[in-house]
């Protein structure tokens, strides 16, 4: 049974748990599992072969009404940013993503039409890494809760948030404001510009840089999850540092501005704190010469009291980023 094939009318309850399972399962076999994956889904676990360098996990949950909403975003969105909010983990880490595991909670009137269009979109973005879905579970819940843990490996020595050093410089790679600027669009009950709202449904997070930031030597690395200035804290605390934000060289293109203008945001803010672009931003030891993509926004001193992060040398007020408490 695939989609295209289901009753529309057909629910999560109307299949049963092995139905659905069998369902998505055929969905994801779309994206080859590879040769290292040994046993895949349809047993008690899946078993996979790790050849060499470090095996890194990372688990992330999605809530309905929290992190997504239906009337905002099709399954197949939900699908995507489910997967790459994951495989940005791994690449943050300077690794690549190899296989993940996803548990879903629906509700029993939910379309199974809905689930399957989010196993497709999940599959999708999973194949442009050539990651791919190794098994999960599914549950009865009141609305829906998605847990994805991806694996993968580090060919180097992972980069950790812990390293940065004072003389590094601050670099940031991928996009940074436009998945909040697209929230801030539809939470006016705008449609446009467009490629806001379409970054906020599907990010685009640089999954290639992070190894090469690896193997081009950063010293510390993040994803840019929760915000610019919320992940810049996490180094510089991690690290014990103190990192300064330059905004001079921060981007605000056009597309952004004019979300901004539309919705009475400050588009430079929506840089600074927004989250869910999945861009980047890492430390490199000043004779290091940055890999491309990669911008310099700032830099890295000795921290003179509690380690932590400014915007222009100063400290900065109000919140700096998503929080979800």
């Amino acid at each position: 049974m695939d989609s295209q094939r289901l009753d529309p009318t057909a629910t999560v309850a109307d299949l049963g748990e092995f139905g659905l399972i069998e369902a998505i399962t055929r969905v994801t076999a779309e994206q080859a599992p590879g040769e290292d994956v040994l046993v895949g889904p349809g047993d008690d676990a899946a078993v996979l072969r790790v050849r060499r360098g470090h095996v890194v996990v990372s688990t992330d949950l999605m809530v309905e009404g929290r992190h997504f909403r239906r009337d905002w975003s099709e399954a197949e969105d939900v699908g995507h940013r489910a997967a790459a909010q994951n495989l940005a983990d791994i690449a943050a880490m300077g690794g690549r993503a190899q296989w993940l595991t996803v548990g879903l909670a629906v509700p029993a009137d939910l379309p199974a039409s809905w689930v399957l269009d989010f196993a497709r979109g999940f599959s999708a973005e999973c194949g442009a890494v050539g990651a791919g879905l190794v098994g999960g579970d599914l549950s009865r819940a009141d609305q829906i809760t998605i847990a994805v843990t991806v694996m993968g490996a580090c060919t180097v020595s992972p980069v950790l948030r812990s390293g940065a050093r004072p003389g590094d410089v601050l670099a940031l790679c991928g996009r940074q404001g436009w998945a909040a600027g697209g929230l801030a669009v539809l939470g006016r009950g705008f449609r446009s510009p467009r490629v806001l709202v379409e970054a906020h449904r599907r990010p685009q997070p640089p999954y290639a840089a992070g190894p090469q930031a690896a193997e081009a030597g950063a010293s510390a690395m993040v994803d840019v999850s929760d915000g610019l200035l919320a992940e810049a804290g996490h180094l510089a605390r991690a690290s014990g540092v103190s990192i300064d934000i330059d905004t001079a060289a921060l981007e605000v293109p056009e597309p952004l501005a004019a979300g901004a203008a539309a919705t009475g945001a400050d588009p430079l803010q929506l840089v600074l704190t927004g989250g869910d672009d999945h861009a980047l931003l890492a430390t490199f030891p000043a004779d290091v010469a940055l890999p491309e993509g990669w911008r310099r926004i700032g830099s890295v001193t000795a921290a003179g009291g509690e380690p932590g992060v400014l915007v222009d040398g100063t400290t900065p007020e109000g919140a700096t980023g998503w929080s979800h408490f």
